[in-house]
């Protein structure tokens, strides 16, 4: 089950964290991983991890908030069965202290990044009358985050594309669906602890893990399973679907 002999997938943002978890799994499940980050440094991580473990992956130095770039990448790139939006951001802050450097900066990668990358996916997909998409949302789309104003805002924004997409395009043959994860213990989120709360690192850490019912946060890995699941075959029914992973955060949390 879960296999991905034959497919073509890309990742965005796969250097580190969700997106590089799902590049590792999709590959050891049989696709041909085309890694989609900034720059050559983040590309090649993933990329040399999978050749670790005899699968296929290809670099693709890509920025995503440039509709050129974007385009030209995916019509090297050929044929694409599956494409998973993982490149992200995020931001700290209301919107009264949020600047609008700030927002335009989530906009620009969270919001404009995966619309980029949709439209050039849809078209190569249409042509095939095939093709599966999974979008990297959040809790963020569900309930008010303190301090997240710009990261929800965006997190909505992909939330509302998936359902777009998964409409338009049902009778093509393309799927789209998104998943919601709560808190993941990734690189980010460790140096978000070490930025803002140096010498009480351990402390934070448990605060933050324990605000899920479930009392951790969700490895990468966690979030990758259900990826694949929803970009197999195994998922064909599934299109339209937003998915929460979130260790009990909204359905216990009250």
């Amino acid at each position: 089950m879960f296999q991905l002999e034959g497919k073509i997938a890309v990742v965005t943002g796969a250097g580190s964290g969700i997106g590089k978890a799902v590049a590792l799994l999709f590959a050891k499940q049989g696709a041909e991983v085309h890694v989609m980050e900034l720059n050559e440094e983040a590309c090649n991580t993933p990329v040399t991890e999978i050749y670790k473990i005899k699968g296929r992956a290809i670099a693709n130095v890509c920025d995503v908030t440039a509709p050129g770039k974007v385009k030209e990448a995916f019509g090297k790139i050929g044929k694409v069965d599956i494409l998973v939006n993982s490149a992200g951001v995020s931001h700290i802050g209301s919107v009264e202290n949020t600047l609008p450097a700030d927002f335009e900066r989530i906009y620009n990668v969270n919001v404009k990044g995966v619309y980029n990358c949709l439209q050039a996916a849809v078209a190569i997909m249409k042509k095939n009358k095939e093709g599966v998409i999974l979008n990297l949302a959040s809790i963020a789309n569900h309930v008010g985050l303190q301090d997240r104003f710009a990261y929800s805002m965006s997190k909505g924004a992909v939330y509302a594309m998936t359902l777009s997409v998964a409409r338009d395009y049902l009778h093509d043959g393309i799927r789209c669906n998104c998943v919601s994860p709560a808190r993941v213990h990734t690189p980010f989120v460790d140096d978000f602890i070490k930025r803002n709360y140096p010498g009480r690192e351990n402390e934070m850490f448990e605060k933050l893990s324990k605000s899920q019912p479930i009392g951790r946060m969700a490895q990468p890995g966690e979030i990758a399973n259900l990826v694949l699941f929803l970009c197999s075959e195994e998922a064909s029914f599934i299109t339209g679907c937003d998915y929460r992973v979130d260790g009990g955060f909204i359905t216990l949390n009250n």
